[in-house]
């Protein structure tokens, strides 16, 4: 009797822990304009962005979201005039993580996102550093055939690198492929 109680209560747990897991979602990976303010002076990058989305609920995911973008940013340095400034490579890594909220009306679906986690800046000459990051923002998907999306992105992401807070834009575009 304690193994078939056993036994029932296993299956039970292992049920609704599979009713937990996303059954649909998106994959999205596409071009990224970052523009940032990590030297002080407002400083264009240019690179990637791509996320994955689970749906926990019809509007509600979880998405991850991983983004690289790379350029070149004028540094402040010091110089016998005063304070020069020094053009170096540079690359910035954003890892975040959060809820999106969607809808699909037609052909569209409009979505918006809050999301926490990590950037990282590497810069040549400069050293490197990371830092807690905040991302808000949302975007649109135009659905081109069945399962294929073209999305444009726009987020606030929020660093403090470099002993600095930056106030950072990213606007993103690709092809999302919707499961």
């Amino acid at each position: 009797m304690r193994r078939l109680v056993l036994i029932v209560v296993v299956l039970l747990f292992a049920g609704m822990a599979a009713a937990q897991i996303p059954t649909s979602g998106n994959v999205f990976f596409g071009y990224s304009y970052y523009n940032t303010d990590l030297t002080g002076n407002r400083g264009s990058l240019n690179g990637w962005e791509g996320s994955l989305e689970g749906k926990m609920f019809p509007f509600i995911g979880i998405v991850a979201d991983l983004s690289g973008d790379y350029g070149s940013l004028d540094f402040p340095t010091f110089c016998i005039s005063g304070i020069c400034r020094v053009s170096a490579s540079a690359h910035v890594l954003n890892v975040l993580f959060g809820p999106r909220v969607s809808v699909s009306v037609g052909k569209f679906r409009p979505f918006a996102e809050v999301m926490i986690g990590a950037a990282h800046a590497t810069t040549h000459g400069f050293g490197s550093d990371s830092s807690f990051a905040t991302a808000v923002g949302g975007g649109l998907d135009y659905k081109l055939i069945r399962l294929v999306a073209w999305r444009i992105e726009g987020d606030y992401v929020h660093s403090s690198l470099f002993n600095g807070s930056q106030s950072n834009a990213r606007i993103s575009t690709g092809i999302a492929v919707h499961f």
